[in-house]
């Protein structure tokens, strides 16, 4: 049975499996009032704080209750989101051989519909690898929420047709008990894609193995000599096929691996980006070349594709920290312009009941 909603004015979200912050970032962008995060990774508690309104929980979700969740809504008398991306590992098309049930997070978006049931929230939305909705774990998580009384809309999309200038694919799900709701189409087409140079371009020309002096964020993996010959040999677009013989891999000299070219490769200025992974800062791990400068794009550069603001930090100022432990963190986070977009949806459509 539909509800009326009288008086509200924003929707307040709870963000679980929280990450750095990507996606409450895009629903605070978006107006909506992001009053918690939750996530199991105390490195998240700074960035997911320091950037965005909201308080961060260092909780596993398997420990939280839907009384924990009420208590975070219950000083608004607004409409409530529950809003999260379960780790997607055991979903990924990228994820080794293996039995997927068996990986300790495989359940928990199972974990995510009890909180919908016990929390009862007006708005769910989740987003997460495309293969997710060929699984049943995911057809029994959306008959969970029909068996609740919400209406359900989900689709796969292509981030650069919201204005995100990297090639990304995700499944995005929202739901309503109150109104419908629907991921919305996109803003952009081909023609008019935001490109790594839009996106890119003016930042400060580094060294590999540098830092800016400016932007400690904006900070390279140093190169071997070998693969500084290797990407010196590299054009924006083309592969390691583009070296001479004595800087090819062995491996691609073989019948299973010469027609494999995603890796060690530059990145062209006038299309949007690769996908980014959380080894973006690793020439060799796919193409992540700088189009010109000889060297693997800087942790900045990796969060600007990612969507986050350029002045967006994601550890405290004097804080050591090494490369890896942020690329995990912008690579593993969902595009806030992904955010963005669901919130005005959520916003629309609480408005509308």
């Amino acid at each position: 049975m539909e509800e009326t909603l009288t008086g509200h004015s924003t929707v307040t979200a709870v963000d679980l499996f929280c990450g750095a912050g990507g996606l409450a970032n895009g629903l605070q962008q978006a107006g909506v009032n992001v009053v918690a995060g939750i996530d199991l990774d105390p490195d998240c508690a700074f960035p997911f704080t320091h950037n965005n309104s909201a308080d961060f929980h260092l909780q596993d979700i398997r420990t939280v209750t839907g009384d924990d969740l009420r208590a975070m809504w219950e000083p608004y008398d607004t409409p409530k989101l529950l809003a999260g991306c379960a780790p997607c590992q055991p979903f990924s098309t990228l994820r080794q051989a293996g039995p997927k049930e068996k990986d300790a997070k495989w359940n928990l978006l199972s974990e995510f519909g009890r909180l919908i049931n016990e929390s009862n929230p007006e708005f769910v939305t989740m987003e997460n690898v495309p293969g997710l909705v060929r699984t049943e774990i995911f057809s029994r998580f959306v008959s969970n929420l029909v068996d609740c009384g919400y209406s359900v809309h989900h689709r796969v999309v292509h981030l650069p047709d919201y204005g995100l200038p990297q090639h990304r694919k995700r499944l995005v799900l929202v739901a309503s008990r109150v109104a419908e709701v629907q991921v919305p189409d996109g803003t952009h087409t081909p023609e008019n894609y935001v490109t790594v140079k839009d996106a890119i371009g003016s930042l400060s020309p580094i060294q590999h193995g540098e830092q800016s002096v400016s932007d400690p964020m904006h900070r390279t993996q140093t190169l071997s000599d070998l693969n500084l010959k290797r990407i010196q040999s590299s054009v924006a677009g083309g592969t390691w096929r583009d070296w001479p013989e004595e800087l090819q891999l062995a491996c691609h000299k073989k019948d299973s691996g010469k027609y494999y070219a995603s890796v060690y490769g530059r990145m062209p200025w006038d299309a949007p980006s690769p996908t980014i992974t959380t080894q973006f800062y690793i020439y060799g791990t796919g193409r992540f070349g700088h189009p010109e400068q000889d060297r693997a794009i800087s942790l900045r550069e990796g969060a600007v594709l990612q969507g986050f603001p350029k002045d967006y930090e994601f550890v405290a100022r004097g804080d050591r920290y090494t490369i890896n432990r942020i690329g995990r963190l912008i690579g593993n986070a969902v595009p806030p312009i992904l955010g963005y977009t669901i919130g005005k949806a959520v916003i629309d459509a609480a408005d509308s009941a």
